[in-house]
């Protein structure tokens, strides 16, 4: 064995063991999976998006964990499937749905059930809805806050104080 690799295993016996709180605060920088918005499946689907190189930034952050749900996988191949979309018009149904199942099997991915109600009081409190664009927004907010991960998303104006249990940990702004 050469000398440098023997002198580093002395050296690592020599080295003392981390204590619990030390262990405690590493594991509780785990990754949160991370619901991502339509707006970020779009942006990473479509390179001549405003946003795509922040997407796939963040998408190509080590260890990154990430969840859909039905509302967002519905929404990702509705929106690249409107005839109007950018300067190409629709991508093609068959095409976006398989670049969905592509990344999801590529990335350490969770599928949430859409297991929140909007006619639960405890989810959402609609005295601090401000109107009808948020509520897509607060039900994923709301799904995130249940599965406890953090929706990720580009949009600026969602009331964390609209969804019950929500603090700035379940919400992501790219």
């Amino acid at each position: 064995m050469p000398p440098s690799i023997a002198l580093n295993r002395d050296a690592a016996h020599s080295v003392r063991e981390p204590d619990a709180k030390y262990l405690a605060t590493k594991q509780s920088a785990t990754p949160t999976r991370l619901l991502l918005d339509v707006n970020v499946w779009v942006a990473l689907f479509d390179d001549a998006h405003v946003a795509s190189a922040r997407a796939n930034a963040l998408i190509e952050t080590p260890g990154i964990k990430i969840a859909t749900c039905p509302l967002v996988e519905n929404g990702v191949i509705r929106v690249l499937n409107v005839p109007s979309y950018g300067r190409r018009g629709a991508l093609g149904i068959m095409a976006v749905r398989q670049q969905l199942v592509n990344a999801c099997a590529a990335l350490d991915h969770e599928f949430w059930p859409a297991d929140v109600s909007l006619r639960d009081d405890a989810a959402v409190d609609f005295t601090r809805v401000h109107g009808h664009n948020q509520i897509t927004d607060l039900y994923l907010l709301a799904l995130a806050v249940k599965h406890e991960g953090v929706l990720t998303t580009f949009d600026q104006n969602i009331p964390l104080h609209a969804v019950h249990g929500a603090t700035v940990a379940h919400l992501r702004m790219l």
